[in-house]
């Protein structure tokens, strides 16, 4: 096991929603967990659908990382609170990479916590009618931010060899590795809602139906060995892991310390009134 300011982690993007994000992000979650690795799940954005997905595929809790509701302050510490004596992490990204909170730049996107976090970014594009034009637009997102590192892609919808072929070829002139491609397949049983998938606890043997096989899909697809290299090359996080004693006990809105049962700091450390 590695420390949370060490555990190698990879944020799973993409240009821009239903490109294959939730697919990737979760199957590699669960090849992982396959391969007896102490997987951490995350999910940028106060996304609670998606979560569940991946806690069926790590067997551990799946947690959020929303820049906006907690700020971006809290993201590193929540990341080393949740990865705690994990292996490696995998933290599925939100809508389209550079996509944040409207009118207020890069808040709460993909690529911001991707910063936050020090991680590289693992590109998902889905690559159906297009050839050459993948370079461009793979060239486009790389480019855009250079503090963002994009250290791999992963092709979707992939129709056939020759396909695959074209789209290898013009990734060339980018630099950027191919590490997957998922051929054109029948959807993975993930009905959509107007908030995302359709939660785990109201159809748990379908879920687990569709982890199987986004698992089985990026395991078949993906270079497992150069994801797991490219997780390592994060850097380190020097914030410390958020601890809920502290924030319980830490200063209350009115300036004062103390713990929510003891908003004065009254009590000793026996639980007696120090007062009187």
């Amino acid at each position: 096991m590695t420390s949370s300011s060490s555990v190698p982690r990879l944020v799973v993007a993409a240009p821009s929603s239903r490109s294959g994000k939730t697919t990737v992000a979760t199957g590699l979650m669960a090849a992982f967990a396959a391969r007896g690795l102490a997987v951490s799940p995350h999910k940028v954005g106060p996304d609670y659908i998606d979560p569940g997905y991946h806690a069926l595929a790590t067997g551990r809790v799946g947690r959020n990382l929303d820049a906006y509701l907690c700020g971006p302050d809290l993201v590193g510490p929540l990341f080393r609170h949740g990865a705690r004596g994990c292996d490696i992490a995998v933290v599925e990204g939100v809508m389209g990479l550079y996509d944040g909170a409207a009118g207020q730049g890069e808040l709460a996107s993909t690529a911001h916590v991707a910063k936050l976090l020090r991680a590289p970014v693992v590109l998902v594009v889905d690559a159906s009618s297009q050839s050459r034009s993948v370079a461009a637009l793979v060239h486009g997102f790389v480019s855009w931010d250079p503090e963002v590192r994009v250290g791999g892609v992963i092709l979707n919808k992939v129709a056939t060899d020759r396909h695959e072929e074209l789209l290898r070829e013009a990734l060339e002139h980018v630099g950027v590795p191919v590490l997957g491609v998922l051929r054109r397949a029948p959807q993975v049983d993930t009905p959509s809602r107007h908030l995302g998938l359709v939660p785990v606890a109201e159809r748990r043997a379908e879920a687990l139906a569709a982890v199987a096989a986004m698992a089985g899909q990026v395991a078949a697809g993906c270079d497992l060995d150069a994801l797991a290299a490219l997780a390592r090359t994060a850097g380190p996080l020097t914030c410390a892991a958020w601890d809920a004693a502290e924030a319980i006990a830490g200063t209350l809105p009115d300036g004062t310390t103390g713990t929510r049962s003891d908003p004065g700091g009254r009590l000793d450390a026996g639980g007696r009134s120090g007062a009187g």
